[in-house]
């Protein structure tokens, strides 16, 4: 890969780097927003770098009255080159006695100082975050990830709002259902939201939010089962209210965390979509 590619491959990446994380969100598909401003920083040093690189390659160009001495250099070159390649009138064995070199090097006529081709891959990841950023996680990801485990909650449970229906997220509604011993949620309408995955052959279905610790590849799937309607289409993000389907002893571990849907609707997918908190509609 010559050095003019090089300095366009930083410069397109750093680009791409600036677009998803400068000018849309769509960097929140695979990071934290708190990682935005390394993001940022990042793309601007890379941009910064090929621009560098162009510049300096630029200033290096030989000015046009150095033509002749460069060309009458490799004649030069050329005629010494001849001289040495002619025959060599040593005795049998002597060869080496000259610090001469034969049969070695490009005795095949191949050069292997070049780059594989392969490093021309490298321009797919940058030309995609400028025209087609990659979907994001969903419920392909969600139906073969194991739970989240939900964190033992030390200090006794607030008090539910007395509002109807209560939003929550799908922890709190997870946490509330296995480790609350005063059952708060019994008989509570609650209002969850998250996206389709199917359960499996049953024709059931959860509602799912995958949450990022730091980036898509350590993230973790929490899922209330529902019940009382038909599967929507996978990854169809909705707001669904009802009310804890009694599966086991409700505030112990054997209770599940499932809800008997009375009502669900569609909503946009939230700015906020992988972390752990109440959803934030689009603007």
């Amino acid at each position: 890969m010559r050095r003019p590619v090089q300095t366009l491959l930083l410069a397109l990446t750093g680009s791409g780097l600036l677009h998803v994380a400068l000018f849309t969100d769509t960097y929140l598909r695979y990071v934290k927003a708190g990682l935005r401003p390394l993001l940022i920083v990042s793309g601007v040093v890379l941009l910064l770098l090929g621009l560098a690189a162009a510049v300096t390659r630029v200033g290096r160009r030989p000015a046009s009255g150095d033509g002749d001495g460069e060309e009458h250099a490799r004649g030069n070159g050329r005629v010494l080159a001849a001289d040495h390649a002619q025959p060599h009138d040593h005795p049998h064995g002597q060869g080496d006695a000259h610090g001469h070199d034969h049969g070695q090097g490009d005795a095949h006529g191949h050069d292997h100082t070049g780059t594989p081709r392969i490093a021309w891959l490298l321009f797919l990841p940058a030309f995609s975050l400028l025209c087609y950023a990659p979907p994001a996680l969903g419920a392909y990801t969600a139906a073969r990830a194991n739970n989240k485990p939900v964190a033992v909650q030390k200090k006794e449970f607030a008090p539910l709002p007395g509002t109807s229906p209560v939003p929550l997220t799908l922890t709190d509604f997870t946490r509330r259902v296995q480790q609350d011993r005063s059952r708060a949620v019994q008989g509570r309408t609650v209002r969850l939201t998250g996206f389709v995955t199917p359960a499996g052959d049953d024709g059931g279905w959860y509602l799912t939010r995958i949450i990022f610790s730091c980036c898509a590849a350590d993230s973790q799937t929490v899922k209330v089962r529902v019940y009382g309607r038909e599967a929507p289409p996978a990854d169809t993000w909705l707001a669904v209210t009802g009310t804890w389907h009694p599966h086991g002893s409700l505030g112990t571990r054997s209770a599940e965390p499932a809800l008997d849907v009375r009502d669900a609707r569609p909503v946009a997918q939230p700015v906020n979509a992988y972390t752990d908190d109440l959803p934030l509609t689009p603007s």
